[in-house]
């Protein structure tokens, strides 16, 4: 479909990407019925050209609601929101797309665990009334900018949402490394790697590994052996303007790999040195509800809290676990709440909750099937994302 509007009418078309694992069909029709649904409160699907056809083909020739093509009838900076039907791998494969454009992601769990997702399945259609009605805030999640050298040049330059693993590459031979902290080393030693984490994505691959679990609005790096043969090898949390480093020593000649959110690699032959700091560019992500960290950790890991009776002289609310955020007047990119402005990354605090309550919200759950890899471009690997370690994100 191609705009034909312009001027100040153009500047307020609202547009919604929606990105899903087409070669499943309960993907299939959940952006079925997300892009009816937003054509039908007057907002401006998007999808790529590839998602188009692939729908088209599930829907045997009935006719779809006009949509707009990436890139052909707009560009990402145009975009309001991507909406990303799928399991926490696809919303990694979506903050790779939307890398250089500030426009923020809003998850809709098909997977597993899918701690990046904001919402389940069973309420699609409650989630994008919410986008409709503008009931969402924008959350900054920490990146990590990531520099690979060799030889003295830099041959690679990228970044990561989750971590940045540093991984032993031949099976029978232990990955010997020297780790440093603000250029200083702290000890070298045999092991399988080294995961260098956000707090986001300490609930992943670093999870696995043994890490602490971080709560996102922390400011903090990890740096994380992964089955080091040493006396001293915990996991460190250091300061956020810290630089991380890892380098492969040549005393043997084991090589080594380096993967960044389980998409883009390069090989660290001995000698390989990967320095890792704080990205001066976040992922934005879209947030409906005001569930603490420490409730969505509850709910994701579906640990055991049998005995609790909360704080003393307190009534336990035995409501919903989720509150929705009150309706507003939607503002491009920026959402308000009671119709203030809520800058990127505000803390979610108590007077919130309050109007929250008010309002009432959707409750939220249920799991789906697997979110496999759907990705199969050169730029890309077939290797599980890291999302599947641990459930991908500290959300």
């Amino acid at each position: 479909m191609t705009d034909d509007t312009s001027g100040e009418h153009a500047a307020t078309i609202r547009r919604v990407l929606v990105l899903a694992h087409m070669g499943r069909a309960e993907a299939r029709l959940a952006a079925e019925q997300t892009v009816q649904q937003l054509h039908e409160a007057g907002l401006r699907p998007v999808l790529t050209e590839e998602d188009r056809r692939a729908l088209a083909d599930a829907t045997n020739g009935q006719s779809m609601p006009p949509v707009d093509l990436l890139p052909a009838d707009c560009e990402l900076k145009d975009l309001e929101l991507v909406m990303v039907l799928g399991g926490d791998g696809s919303i990694l494969r979506a903050a790779e797309l939307i890398r250089d454009v500030d426009v923020p992601l809003l998850g809709v769990n098909l997977g597993h665990v899918g701690f990046l997702a904001e919402s389940e399945r069973a309420g699609l259609g409650e989630t994008v009334e919410a986008v409709v009605g503008g009931r969402y805030t924008v959350e900054d999640r920490m990146a990590l900018d990531v520099a690979v050298w060799q030889e003295g040049k830099k041959v690679l330059h990228t970044w990561a949402l989750n971590e940045a693993s540093i991984e032993k590459g031949d099976r029978e031979k232990m990955l010997e490394v020297v780790t440093e902290i603000d250029r200083r080393p702290i000890s070298s030693f045999g092991c399988d790697g080294v995961i260098l984490a956000t707090p986001t994505g300490s609930t992943a691959y670093a999870f696995s590994a043994g890490g602490p679990v971080v709560w996102p609005e922390v400011e903090a790096l990890l740096m994380v052996p992964l089955s080091a043969h040493a006396l001293f090898s915990r996991p460190m949390v250091v300061a956020p303007t810290s630089m991380m480093a890892v380098e492969v020593l040549t005393r043997t000649d084991a090589r080594g790999v380096l993967w960044c959110d389980g998409r883009r690699t390069v090989d660290l032959p001995p000698g390989s040195r990967i320095e890792v700091t704080r990205s001066p560019r976040p992922v934005s992500l879209a947030r409906m509800h005001l569930t603490p960290f420490s409730e969505r950790l509850v709910r994701k890991f579906e640990l055991p809290t049998v005995g609790w009776r909360g704080p003393r002289g307190q009534v336990v609310d035995s409501g919903p676990p989720t509150t929705a955020l009150p309706i507003v007047q939607p503002t491009y990119n920026q959402p308000t709440v009671e119709g203030q402005r809520i800058p990127v990354g505000r803390e979610i605090t108590p007077d919130l909750y309050d109007d929250a309550d008010r309002q009432g919200g959707p409750a939220t759950g249920g799991h789906s099937a697997d979110d496999s890899a759907w990705d199969n471009s050169p730029a890309t690997s077939s290797r599980p994302s890291s999302s599947a370690a641990g459930g991908g994100d500290g959300l």
